[in-house]
């Protein structure tokens, strides 16, 4: 179950203004997204599949899982932006941080930067290993993962005799490079539905199998987002969800003047989950010279390096705290009898105590610094409710797009870099 706790942005909004957002307008953007009347709505797959799910596609994901489990130290995932990080995001945070298991494949990612320090120590890391490629790409054509499996693929063919049946393609159902080079090697396919943007694509197989390589419970995962997506759909004109409420209140602090929103996270597990969703917000959000600039903080980490802005710097953001209620560790802390770091006053509390202490103490500051935030709670990390979390965030994106009249689902500014790019290295055109 998700909540959201908004006693500490309250006090910054009172009553909506004329033109603000309010839940009248952000109850009529959630009624575009779900009759797909909105702007995008050829792109709106990533409801589709859950409220239609495809049990046997599941099945043959967690089938291949297994193989690849029981047959590779490690999977190598070749992608970049929506291709890797919803998959990074959920492995990080379901996962332990460290784990010793003969039986663990090992995942590393690749083709998300043009780093060639690190392809030569990666290709150098691999020697000796029993090694698996996955690539996910719906053109095979995007520089940075094309280039990555260009090297990768010349490794697994020089080292491995069955370098065919080490490769897993994700991508277009028809169309692109991937596709044309399986008339040469029987790769095994999987398909990024069409209507799936990059970003929204982790609960598809681009996400789910090396997901489920992980050793992550991807039906628990999937069927979480399914109960967020199908309390979303009950939400009518006489209802409310605290995803729409969500939309609501950074819509209207944007209105406000508040540019900038910083999800903060107390949990390191969840850090790459603020990476997946600063994407998932800035490249729905960015467009028309509008939107928030979306950015993810590891607290209690950078308190201690953006901690002083925060508190005390230009009043323009806005943040949003998520934070997990049930920390399963039991440690506690000792006494000490020379006290010489002045800690005894901490002697038996836990250490999951110490750190709502210090969530509690920051969203207080914070709040008395002008510093409007809420903080959205999980009950615990499991792959469930990672599920609903998926989904919540997606709605949420969706309806915040809409409230501010862009296309959420496309992303035209992103080939700008490219165009300049590929002239300064030459490409034909």
């Amino acid at each position: 179950m998700i909540t959201l706790d908004t006693d500490r942005i309250n006090s910054f909004l009172g009553e909506s203004a004329p033109g603000e957002p309010n839940r009248e307008t952000v109850l009529r953007a959630h009624a575009q997204l779900k009759s797909g009347s909105g702007p995008g709505s050829s792109f709106l797959g990533w409801r589709d599949l859950l409220l239609d799910p495809n049990d046997a596609l599941l099945e043959d994901i967690v089938s291949t899982a297994a193989r690849v489990r029981q047959n590779a130290d490690v999977l190598v995932c070749v992608g970049i932006g929506g291709s890797y990080l919803g998959a990074r995001a959920v492995i990080s945070a379901l996962t332990p941080y460290l784990e010793e298991s003969d039986e663990k494949t090992e995942i590393l990612f690749a083709g998300h930067h043009m780093s060639g320090a690190y392809m030569q120590e990666l290709l150098a890391y691999l020697e000796g290993k029993s090694v698996f490629v996955n690539v996910i790409s719906k053109s095979g054509t995007t520089l940075e993962p094309a280039l990555a499996f260009r090297f990768l693929r010349d490794w697994l063919e020089r080292n491995f005799e069955d370098a065919d049946d080490r490769v897993i393609v994700t991508t277009d159902p028809e169309k692109g490079a991937l596709n044309a080079l399986r008339s040469d090697h029987p790769y095994k396919k999987y398909v990024i539905p069409p209507d799936v943007g990059g970003r929204f694509s982790v609960l598809t197989p681009v996400g789910l199998l090396p997901i489920a390589v992980a050793g992550v419970d991807i039906r628990s995962l999937f069927y979480g987002a399914r109960a967020m997506c199908t309390d979303l759909e009950a939400v009518s004109t006489d209802g409310y969800h605290p995803a729409l409420a969500y939309a609501e209140l950074r819509s209207r602090l944007y209105a406000r003047g508040y540019t900038i929103e910083a999800l903060a996270v107390f949990e390191p597990k969840l850090s790459d989950f603020a990476g997946w969703w600063q994407q998932l917000y800035g490249e729905s959000e960015g467009k028309d010279k509008k939107g928030i600039f979306p950015v993810g903080v590891q607290y209690s980490t950078d308190l201690h390096s953006l901690g002083q802005y925060m508190q005390d710097g230009r009043r323009q953001l806005l943040e949003t705290f998520l934070m997990v209620r049930l920390d399963k560790s039991t440690i506690r802390v000792a006494k000490d009898s020379d006290n010489l770091d002045g800690l005894n006053y901490l002697a038996g509390k836990a250490y999951s105590e110490i750190n709502l202490r210090a969530y509690e103490g920051t969203s207080e500051a914070h709040e008395d610094g002008g510093l409007p935030n809420m903080t959205i709670w999980l009950d615990q990390l499991t792959p469930a409710a990672i599920g609903e979390l998926i989904y919540f965030f997606e709605h949420a994106v969706a309806v915040s797009g809409y409230l501010l009249g862009v296309n959420p689902f496309d992303q035209p500014g992103v080939e700008a870099y490219k165009k300049a790019m590929f002239r300064l290295l030459g490409r034909p055109e």
